[in-house]
């Protein structure tokens, strides 16, 4: 996404864009040097670098295609639900799925429909853009959420594309950022033929910035089934884990699996065969993840190693993509990252579908509504430190029927709300016929 600087505001907008174009052309050098690093630091895929370069590893099928762009993980697991409705209700569509990290590519691998297919986004480089539209020839492009990149929003917009921004969603900080720069954010949001957001207060900013035919549809995620779980992982884990106390702490990031460690050396003074389970938002950092656990004295299981968990085990890491529903199942307690540090959190509502009490630290302003919602039912705890965290663990641990209540409570708050997609369905559904209309 584009972070124009502030002197931007002394530039008119065609001279903006212009000189983002320039550099990105320009700046092919620097651009491969960071491919590679991102290959090293294990966040590419070697053997598709190439999609990265608007080059295609898959044949376009014949007849009308959708494309529909997902940033990352979350992202990709919100428009899935939207997915399967689409194929389902327009079977002669087909579905190219853009993303662009390694986590979000493997969980599309393993859970889109047949009739769609993944591809990584390629770099916001005008000829690598070029080149993936030449090649795809959408009929319809969707974008979830609020990344937008320019070149691609521009040159999809030339070619008479038709765009949708889907669940779309702004925190109030990029508001601020791109109200100093109205007239790039209008060019940019003015490519969206629809703006459907998630509520009102994006709805309002959206239209501020610009953004015309807004309609509120409300946040797709609640319209999403529970994450799944293979049956015979689910008793395999089980049986590992046996009759132990545990708790997970699920998409973290860096710094709070320290804090998930320290906390777990507190409770175990007093719940000495405590299992704590650690599912990062990005398995690739498991080597550091690892040595920095073991720093702590800590004795720890890697998942994607086939390590076992023994009666030692401290700390079992789930270093796969795509099995939170599996481990949502087998506890009652878990705390969700990106939440301690300045991130903004991870999905809430996961979780609390599979009947999990919610902690999270102070940072949730990506999903401030339903850490509301969570909260005023009473089924979360917010923690700002190592020991409230370790308190509200051990005290949940400790007493078994309040939190089964608070779970249910958690459960019943965030229950399936279908009318989200309906809405989004009838509000594409011109869209969408006109799409089916084109000729094989």
């Amino acid at each position: 996404m584009i972070y124009p600087s502030l002197s931007a505001k002394y530039i008119n907008m065609p001279t903006i864009i212009f000189l983002y174009q320039l550099i990105t052309s320009a700046g092919l050098p620097i651009i491969e040097l960071l491919l590679r690093w991102r290959i090293i630091m294990g966040k590419e895929e070697a053997v598709r670098i190439e999609e990265r370069r608007g080059v295609a590893s898959l044949y376009r099928p014949r007849g009308p295609l959708i494309w529909i762009h997902a940033a990352s993980l979350g992202e990709a697991q919100s428009v899935l639900i939207f997915i399967e409705r689409l194929i389902h209700e327009r079977p002669s569509l087909n579905i190219l799925v853009t993303t662009g990290t390694v986590t979000s590519a493997s969980l599309m691998k393993e859970r889109l429909p047949k009739q769609a297919f993944h591809q990584f986004v390629p770099v916001d480089r005008l000829t690598w853009v070029r080149r993936f539209l030449n090649y795809w020839k959408p009929d319809l492009a969707i974008w979830v959420e609020s990344e937008l990149w320019p070149n691609l929003l521009l040159e999809t917009s030339s070619r008479k594309i038709k765009m949708v921004l889907l669940n779309g969603r702004i925190s109030a900080s990029s508001y601020n950022m791109w109200n100093k720069f109205s007239k790039l954010a209008h060019r940019l949001l003015s490519t969206f033929t629809i703006v459907l957001t998630q509520d009102d207060v994006s709805a309002e900013r959206f239209r501020t910035l610009g953004a015309k035919n807004i309609i509120i549809s409300g946040n797709l995620k609640t319209s999403a089934s529970p994450l799944p779980a293979n049956a015979s992982s689910l008793l395999e884990i089980q049986d590992l884990t046996g009759d132990r106390p545990l708790w997970l702490a699920a998409s973290t990031h860096a710094s709070e699996e320290i804090i998930i460690g320290q906390a777990h050396n507190i409770i175990r003074r007093k719940i000495p065969n405590l299992l704590t389970i650690i599912a990062p938002r990005h398995p690739q950092r498991s080597k550091q993840i690892t040595k920095s656990l073991k720093e702590e004295g800590l004795v720890i299981a890697r998942r994607d190693l086939a390590e076992k968990i023994t009666d030692n085990t401290d700390i079992y890491l789930v270093d796969r993509t795509g099995e939170l529903g599996l481990f949502y199942r087998i506890t009652k307690i878990a705390f969700i990252g990106g939440s301690l540090i300045k991130h903004g959190g991870q999905n809430l509502h996961e979780a609390a579908l599979l009947r999990c009490v919610v902690i999270h630290g102070p940072h949730m302003n990506n999903f401030q509504q339903i850490a509301d919602s969570l909260s005023s039912a009473g089924a979360s705890l917010v923690v700002n430190s190592t020991e409230k965290l370790a308190a509200s663990v051990e005290a949940l641990l400790t007493n078994p029927k309040n939190t089964d209540k608070m779970a249910e409570i958690a459960a019943e708050t965030v229950k399936l709300d279908d009318s989200v997609l309906e809405q989004v369905m009838f509000s594409l559904s011109p869209l969408l016929e006109l799409v089916e209309s084109v000729e094989l």
